[in-house]
């Protein structure tokens, strides 16, 4: 059975269910598996399969600890007609001589990538406190740079036995993303702005798991903490489906035969999304190079081309907010399997970015992630591709699949590489509505939610069910907070 342990080494290893309950080990570590499974199948075998099924094999394979009715009942549930799409993952081709493929991730509720699996998370979770016979209630902290933090809150509203608290910067997120969180309805659910963007409220989060004392605290209230961020594994382990999907549908239309190779774009912040591309690889996707696309935030494309992670720079608010992030917690795993599972290692890694804030990789290592490529793009950048996919192809997309799709395009300027590749798109552009309205070159208006209006009016592209006459939906979480408050108002949520 695949069991879970610490990046950082330390603890004992635990089933999924019990990691997935956690969320971070108690050194401040992530849960990884012991080892990445392989798919039973050939990927051949797997078309004509739907979304469902297919999730099915890849979550299973990895929680082993539930029984094939459980994982069953968590999918189904899951991806149901809460998705305005029936195959739950459309995929959207353009160009001729050299395809790309969009990976479309955000036709859940919230319209962006989130969606995917913290749909699945609360089962996942309430299946595992079941299963471990947890009689405490579980309080979900979650720090969020834009969609994650409404994505999650879908999720768990009103969900038994949970409650769920989100801090997100208070002009860190787009009009739209902020909105759908500061109306959020649901008794168990509670939202606070931070001073300070994103990396701040990250820290925020972790300094509280980090407490031994006041999870004691919480513990003797009836609380024990736990995560809807990337770094809990029942986050992430859902994201590596929609990879082995979309390679399974390109085979299905004969856009690649078995056993070719792709490439696959994704634009990254945090570093989940990429890092579940990585996993399906090692379960046996044939992926070439993984193109891992920033903004200007581009703390990630100069540690994949040195090999040295600093965050001594200035921090930029861009038109691609959910990437307004220079410290990418889900790359400390990517170090553990880049290590051989070196916990010390990674240890040490985590030490010197949190005393000097920086540290540098091993030759052995960089060579180890020679998979993966490297690149940025500007806001200047991004809105020109918008404009220019839509003018040629009529295909609109949002800030972030802008930001991939341009660093793609410089890869394969700067490689000759005419791999196939797959492009995550991650949210709907109806999300950055006003800069989407400025890449295409329509009339300014006065805020976010005129522009969805206009954009509608202009590409009858269909605003997402989620987002319509999100303005006239009353506030109901209006705090704004230092980032100091942080704990206290956790411990005022949960009386």
């Amino acid at each position: 059975m695949i069991m879970y342990s610490s990046t950082r080494g330390g603890g004992e290893k635990i089933n999924a269910a019990k990691a997935v309950i956690k969320g971070i080990a108690e050194d401040k570590g992530l849960f990884v598996p012991d080892r990445i499974p392989v798919l039973e199948q050939p990927l051949e075998a797997l078309c004509g399969k739907t979304y469902q099924e297919i999730a099915e094999k890849v979550i299973g394979a990895f929680f082993q600890d539930y029984t094939g009715e459980e994982i069953h009942d968590c999918v189904i549930h899951a991806y149901d007609d809460k998705f305005s799409a029936e195959e739950i993952v459309p995929m959207a081709k353009i160009g001729g001589g050299q395809p790309v493929y969009f990976l479309e991730l955000y036709h859940g509720k919230t319209a962006a990538f989130k969606d995917m699996a913290l749909s699945i998370l609360p089962y996942l979770l309430t299946t595992a406190m079941k299963k471990e016979k947890e009689d405490k209630q579980i309080a979900i902290l979650t720090a969020t740079s834009g969609d994650t933090g409404k994505a999650a809150l879908e999720g768990f509203a009103d969900v038994p036995q949970t409650q769920i608290i989100v801090f997100f910067p208070q002009d860190g997120v787009s009009e739209v993303q902020k909105r759908q969180m500061i109306t959020q309805t649901g008794k168990n659910t509670h939202v606070f702005a931070i001073r300070g963007n994103f990396d701040d409220a990250q820290t925020g989060v972790k300094n509280i798991f980090a407490d031994r004392e006041f999870a004691q605290d919480l513990e003797e209230k009836g609380y024990k903490l736990s995560s809807a961020n990337s770094i809990n594994i029942g986050r992430l382990i859902p994201q590596v489906a929609y990879y082995v999907y979309a390679y399974v549908k390109l085979l299905e239309v004969g856009e690649i035969q078995p056993g070719e190779q792709i490439n696959v774009t994704v634009p990254t912040g945090n570093f989940g999304n990429i890092l579940a591309a990585y996993y399906a690889r090692e379960m046996g996707l044939p992926i070439k190079t993984f193109i891992c696309a920033s903004n200007e935030n581009k703390v990630l494309t100069d540690f994949i081309r040195t090999g040295k992670y600093d965050i001594h720079r200035d921090f930029h608010l861009t038109n691609s907010p959910s990437m307004d992030i220079l410290i990418s917690s889900n790359l400390e795993r990517l170090l553990y399997h880049l290590s051989g599972e070196d916990g010390k290692a990674v240890r040490g890694f985590m030490k010197a970015l949190e005393r000097e804030k920086a540290y540098e990789i091993s030759p052995e290592m960089r060579d180890n992630m020679k998979v993966f490529y490297g690149g940025f793009a500007d806001q200047g950048e991004t809105l020109k591709v918008i404009g220019q996919v839509y003018d040629k192809y009529g295909y609109l997309m949002d800030t972030h699949t802008g930001v991939g799709y341009s660093v793609y395009q410089k890869y394969v300027q700067e490689t000759g590489d005419k791999t196939k590749t797959v492009i995550a798109s991650t949210a709907s552009p109806y999300k950055f509505a006003s800069a989407v309205a400025q890449a295409i070159e329509l009339d300014q208006e006065l805020d976010d939610f005129r522009y969805v209006e206009s954009l509608r009016d202009e590409t009858g592209v269909e605003i997402p069910q989620g987002l319509r006459d999100l303005q006239r939906k009353p506030v109901l979480h209006n705090q704004v907070i230092d980032v100091s408050d942080m704990k206290r108002q956790v411990w005022n949520c949960l009386k």
